[in-house]
């Protein structure tokens, strides 16, 4: 079952007004279950471009009139953007076998491609689901002509009966599918 808003900022309205200390939310890692060959053996990461309210570290939501809003007290375990270039190299990783890294690159030899990846949502849905979209785009060192620019919009649902844990779930798997996305579409 989907956190259905109004139930959703009903969820978040309810656990933000016991006040007290701040409640901090981790994104668990979310394993892929997809693997990709890609065409490239390395792959640097910059790091993901939030939009504003998503850079912050409150847990924003949208209400059913289409405010987007945050539950005082909530907060992200991590700065949110940090955070989800992590997500996002890890999965990239898992997916490909590539050895992918978030910018400054790591390593002495350059990367053989670079992802960019600017978010335009960042958030939980009034539909209950966390979404995301934006652009991404794949610089390639190779002059072959293989650079992308493409755009996103992938919604993940949020289980009602996991609240706000659920909501950083959906967040975890939404960033997953787009590591998917990027390496069959982008990385190929």
């Amino acid at each position: 079952m989907m956190i259905r808003l109004p139930l959703a900022a009903a969820l978040l309205g309810a656990l933000a007004a016991c006040g007290g200390p701040e409640t901090r939310y981790a994104v668990p890692q979310i394993a892929p279950e997809t693997r990709v060959s890609i065409a490239h053996g390395s792959v640097e990461l910059r790091e993901i471009t939030l939009p504003t309210y998503a850079s912050l570290e409150e847990i924003f939501y949208e209400t059913p009139e289409g405010v987007i809003t945050t539950a005082d007290d909530l907060l992200w375990a991590d700065d949110p953007a940090r955070a989800a270039t992590l997500e996002l190299s890890r999965a990239l990783r898992l997916i490909t076998g590539a050895r992918v890294a978030s910018e400054p690159w790591p390593f002495d030899d350059f990367a053989e491609a670079r992802v960019e990846v600017r978010m335009e949502e960042f958030l939980a849905d009034r539909q209950g689901r966390f979404r995301i979209s934006g652009q991404y785009f794949v610089a390639t060192r190779d002059a072959l002509g293989r650079d992308r620019a493409e755009t996103f919009t992938i919604a993940v649902p949020i289980p009602a009966e996991t609240g706000v844990a659920g909501l950083a779930a959906a967040r975890g798997a939404a960033m997953t599918e787009l590591a998917e996305i990027i390496a069959a579409d982008g990385l190929r």
